[in-house]
């Protein structure tokens, strides 16, 4: 049974007199004084995120925070004011203006971290929002036509679980209506044909699996357009190209990673134009006038951006931008300045843009980082090593400053979710407070299922072989236990929704290697999860896991899950979660608490009941920093006893 604790407890700071009411605790540790003061600047990291070109001005619309949650600026100038544009009290996700005319701008939010995002239109010349969805159900993958009149995107309207596509004309919301009506949660519009009576289709069925259709939206046929084949080959992401006849896509058809494609609508033939690159293709965008390609690879954690001729798919030019992570790639509709987000170990997420006629490179914001130096943060060492079936796998160490921090250090591993993710070298953030104030090593390990990898390295940890990525963990704490600066008596580990469930895992089958786990919105029960997690991504993830519905499969979830090993936990955890999660439900987090406590383990439990998959409020993720510190300074930081 949850409880709260009294008040004369739950003590913060000055600037937080007790846990606010919408958070449930149990256990927390006491924060010093000291630790409140040493954190208070890491708290104080901004972002801002490249979202939208103005389509006949150079100015950009991102999104940062200045208040509680991150919410819609415009920017008209490099270096010039981010001027706050929505004022709401949920964060707000993305944000385009409208093409050719840029008369409205169209973004998306939710409530409470549920997910269900509606979209709203947002008039600049007078800041009114106008709920454009009906306010329940789940409204995501917004594509604009090229006129600018309409749009397409995804809902759960219909059945609550299927994701049809609808068409609307913002300025005329009583036009909204549906396409398309499907089966499975994995359907999004991508692409508008130039003449707009075509739409691109993809349809996902898991991260090693999905197909491009066309639907003629005069008659509603849609027809498969990806080539039928025995294996599973993905297809991501589309644009036409000028002529309408074919399309842009990234495809694993002809090797183990994503390369750029061009697929003839009328043959299926397809043209690869990346296929000297080894690494995936991340993000790609063709120039308005059908003219340029730019093109993100992942090469190894970080990013490479490359311009191409769109016809020939001769390359143009590699443009030398920062070592770091971009996303967000889009064209201005000049057909000559790109935009993009661009993060790496000592800067945090920024708009930038490319003039890809010159090649100058320009910073358009920077961010604050609370007063600190975030040019002297630690950069990673890429560590790589064989398994234990001798699979190479490898992840990224951040180690403390030696002089500051002499001899063998604690180390945290942070395992990211998905599990179809994959951790790069990005910046931080407040994760820095844990290198620069405590000096514990980070290790950010990319675990079999991890993306970019290629597309066999992807599925060695589907349906059976589930704990075979468990085990990666245990042949890099062996690893990690030889390196003479790191202390293989002070090793935590922790992770977030399936990195989650790898913490959990973790600390039953390396228990006495581990001082502490810290489990963020992490599956503890197979079965219940996929029982409870939202409809529409049920048959997604039972591709990923197994499918609960077959009895061995069934008995194998059961055997491999937390709960039913939790009385194997003997090392202290800390276990967050979000109320009002709809991918891992919070009964995930509930369970296992109760299931370690019943067994005599020692847990800590924070709850936020206005979050979802993850704290988005500052004033939440505050309270949640603060707490792991202190969590971490009482199991991981104080030496191993004899």
């Amino acid at each position: 049974m949850l409880r709260r604790l009294p008040a004369i407890f739950l003590m913060l700071t000055t600037a937080f007199a007790q846990y606010p009411e919408n958070l449930t605790t149990e256990n927390l540790h006491a924060i010093s004084q000291e630790m409140r003061r040493n954190a208070a600047r890491y708290l104080e990291f901004r972002s801002a995120g490249f979202r939208s070109w103005h389509p006949q001005r150079r100015e950009m619309l991102i999104t940062t925070r200045f208040g509680d949650s991150s919410q819609l600026h415009w920017v008209k100038m490099p270096g010039g004011a981010r001027r706050q544009i929505t004022f709401l009290p949920e964060p707000v996700s993305g944000g385009t203006f409208q093409p050719r005319r840029g008369e409205c701008i169209v973004f998306l939010q939710d409530s409470g971290g549920g997910e269900f995002y509606q979209i709203h239109r947002l008039d600049p010349a007078d800041g009114k929002a106008t709920l454009l969805t009906d306010g329940k159900s789940r409204n995501v993958g917004v594509v604009w036509s090229p006129s600018g009149r309409q749009f397409a995107y995804s809902s759960t309207r219909r059945t609550g679980k299927d994701s049809d596509i609808r068409v609307m004309r913002p300025m005329d919301p009583s036009s909204d209506r549906e396409v398309l009506a499907v089966e499975g949660g994995g359907w999004h519009a991508l692409a508008w044909s130039p003449d707009e009576t075509h739409l691109l289709i993809g349809e996902y069925l898991s991260a090693n699996e999905s197909r491009l259709h066309l639907l003629d939206l005069t008659n509603h046929k849609l027809v498969r357009v990806s080539p039928e084949g025995s294996a599973p080959v993905s297809w991501l992401g589309g644009a036409f190209a000028a002529d309408g006849r074919s399309v842009f896509t990234a495809t694993d058809s002809e090797g183990e990673f994503r390369q750029l494609a061009r697929l003839d609508l009328g043959t299926k033939a397809v043209t690869m134009i990346t296929g000297d690159i080894p690494w995936d293709v991340d993000e790609f965008d063709l120039s308005p006038d059908g003219a340029r390609l730019a093109i993100a690879t992942n090469e190894e954690g970080l990013s490479v951006l490359r311009i191409h001729d769109a016809r020939t798919g001769r390359r143009l030019q590699q443009p030398r931008i920062p070592a770091g992570v971009i996303s967000s790639v889009r064209w201005h509709e000049d057909n000559q300045t790109l935009g993009f987000s661009l993060d790496s170990a000592r800067s945090p997420t920024d708009a930038w843009s490319l003039d890809a006629q010159s090649g100058e490179l320009t910073r358009w914001t920077e961010s604050e980082t609370g007063g600190l130096d975030a040019s002297q943060f630690a950069e990673p060492t890429l560590l790589r090593i064989a398994s234990f079936d001798g699979l190479a796998i490898s992840g990224f160490l951040y180690r403390p400053d030696p002089a500051r921090f002499p001899g063998p250090r604690p180390c945290l591993f942070v395992v990211h979710g998905g599990p179809e993710g994959q951790s790069q070298p990005g910046f931080l953030g407040r994760y820095n407070y844990f290198l620069e104030e405590m000096g514990i090593a980070l290790f950010f390990p990319n675990i079999r299922g991890s993306i970019g990898y290629g597309k066999t390295f992807l599925t060695l940890d589907n349906g059976y072989k589930r704990e075979d990525s468990i085990k990666d963990i245990g042949a890099f704490i062996d690893a990690l236990s030889k390196d003479r600066g790191i202390d293989p008596g002070r090793i935590g580990v922790s992770g977030g929704s399936y990195g989650g469930y790898v913490v959990l895992a973790s600390m039953i089958h390396f228990g006495e290697r581990i001082r502490c786990g810290i489990s963020t919105v992490g599956i503890s029960n197979f079965l219940t999860f996929l029982q409870n997690t939202q409809d529409y991504r049920r048959d997604l993830r039972r591709v990923e896991y197994g499918d609960e519905r077959d009895p061995e499969m069934r008995a194998f979830l059961e055997r491999i899950s937390p709960t039913a090993r939790a009385h194997e936990i003997r090392r202290p955890l800390f276990v967050v979660q979000g109320k009002n999660d709809p991918r891992v439900p919070v009964t995930e987090a509930r369970q296992m608490v109760q299931a370690v406590r019943a067994a005599g383990g020692a847990v800590s439990y924070l709850e936020a009941a206005d979050e979802g998959h993850g704290f988005a409020k500052k004033k939440n993720a505050d309270v949640l920093f603060l707490a792991t510190a202190a969590f971490l300074q009482e199991h991981l930081l104080e030496p191993a006893a004899p």
